[in-house]
């Protein structure tokens, strides 16, 4: 029963996120949020109201799952939407950097609460996500509606003053003028294939289906690189490498480790970019190209963590002594062999932080047009509750065959990640949501993307004139042609 319930919350949020995408375009992202929040909060008040019922934590658990899976995928819909491009990634980043923080404070008050004797234990630390549920509830009161919401749906005044407001302007700023323009235009151009369904996100139209498989591929590399297993089965693991700690306190560890490495990707993803040449290595140095990627977010995380998983996986195979070992039987190879396997597990949780903790959810809130946004970002935001239910279930089953060697299978999918990224994913860095799109349209290579610069996007009426001057060359030349 207490493993039906652990995994009912994440069977619960991949429901979620898909769900929201049929709130986001009918009651906006505000009222979407709103929505999901008070879902959540119902689902932690079930749970809470109970002292012995299995049952009803169960379904209080499954209630306030899908407000999380919807919420993880509306929350970075709403900051890509309302976000100025030029703090768009280091928002996205905050969206992250608060999830880390919650988990970093959850761990907190467990460590706080583990040791009392009665229900308080676990109520308390359930009872305590109503805050937070509350506060969302009330604060996205005060927020603004998406501008691209508002004039996707005809209210274009109150755009405007939302743009406005956003980039502290006065409504006739010539820049709230040429955002309304632009948007409007690429609206225009997406509504004319008629209301947006689920295959679409997989259609050939302007490589939507290419947009897709990236955020879902970026988010199944991001659940399967180690950090998640480290967070969920770390304490066993270093336990046997010889620490004393409780579960509660390596929990702990982990979680302000992740915290502290997550703070610096606010200023590499604006600096970094997600993916961007560097100009300081050659082209024609060994390995081309290929080496000019290394100092970029993704590349460098998938690099670095895919060597820290590789030296704790062999490290805690030929030198941990058996689990269960007590610690004066111990030899000074197995102490060294523990010191490295948490060592180099804790660098692993702390550049997951830096580069891929974040960086997926931005590429996943930026990387769609308005048209089919809500169902892509709920596409990757489930892939990755899918991937984090499977890494939960399988994890400790082949742990318990391999050991410590899991790791390498960790190290493996970042090695493909390294691959993946360099090939299919593009740099979005300072560039709108709408120039993300042209630049996906034009089909630029993604290890060219760092160097292309999008054009200015044509009026309706400007485009009209161009094709009737087109029209009218082609039937003066059909008419010479005849003569």
């Amino acid at each position: 029963m207490r493993e039906l319930i652990f995994y009912f919350h994440p069977n619960s949020t991949f429901v979620g996120a898909l769900g929201q995408a049929l709130t986001s375009d009918r009651y906006g992202r505000k009222g979407s949020i709103f929505i999901w929040s008070t879902i959540f909060t119902v689902g932690v008040v079930i749970q809470t109201a109970t002292e012995t019922s299995i049952a009803q934590i169960t379904v209080g658990r499954f209630i306030a799952g899908l407000g999380v899976g919807a919420l993880s995928a509306i929350v970075p819909l709403y900051n890509g939407e309302t976000a100025p491009k030029a703090i768009r990634g280091m928002i996205l980043v905050m969206y992250q950097l608060q999830i880390i923080m919650g988990i970093f404070l959850s761990y907190i008050i467990d460590l706080g609460t583990h040791s009392i004797k009665n229900s308080a234990s676990w109520k308390i630390p359930v009872g305590l996500q109503m805050l937070w549920g509350l506060i969302l509830m009330s604060g996205i009161l005060f927020l603004p509606e998406s501008p691209r919401h508002l004039l996707y749906t005809g209210r274009e005044q109150l755009a405007r003053e939302v743009i406005a407001e956003l980039n502290s302007v006065p409504v006739e700023d010539g820049l709230v003028e040429s955002y309304v323009a632009e948007l409007k235009l690429a609206i225009a151009e997406e509504n004319e294939g008629g209301q947006a369904t689920w295959l679409e996100c997989f259609s050939t139209r302007n490589q939507l289906w290419k947009r897709t498989i990236n955020g879902m591929m970026l988010q199944f590399i991001q659940q399967l690189n180690g950090q998640n297993f480290y967070y969920y089965y770390g304490d066993t693991f270093f336990q046997s490498a010889g620490t004393e700690l409780s579960p509660y306190v390596i929990q702990t560890i982990l979680g302000a480790v992740s915290v502290v490495g997550t703070v610096p990707a606010l200023y590499l993803i604006e600096t970094w970019g997600r993916r961007r040449v560097s100009s300081n290595i050659p082209q024609s140095t060994l390995a081309g190209p290929i080496l000019t990627e290394t100092v970029q977010s993704l590349l460098t995380g998938a690099a670095l963590e895919a060597i820290c998983a590789l030296i704790a996986g062999l490290a805690g195979h030929f030198l941990l002594a058996p689990t269960g070992t007590p610690a004066d039987q111990l030899t000074p190879r197995n102490k060294s062999g523990g010191d490295t396997l948490i060592t180099f597990a804790v660098l692993h949780v702390f550049l997951y932080g830096m580069f891929w903790g974040p960086t997926p959810w931005v590429y996943l809130g930026e990387s769609f047009p308005l048209r089919v946004r809500p169902k892509s970002i709920a596409l990757g935001s489930a892939t990755n509750w899918l991937w984090n239910f499977l890494l939960s279930f399988f994890s400790p089953r082949i742990a318990a065959d391999i050991g410590p060697l899991i790791l390498l299978i960790f190290c493996g999918v970042l090695v493909f990640g390294y691959v993946y990224v360099y090939i299919y994913i593009p740099e979005t860095k300072g560039l709108s949501l709408e120039e993300v799109d042209q630049l996906y349209r034009e089909g630029v290579k993604p290890w060219r993307s760092s160097k292309w610069r999008p054009q200015p996007l044509e009026t309706r009426e400007e485009k009209d004139a161009k094709d009737e001057v087109i029209t009218d060359k082609t039937d003066t030349g059909n008419e010479k042609s005849k003569a």
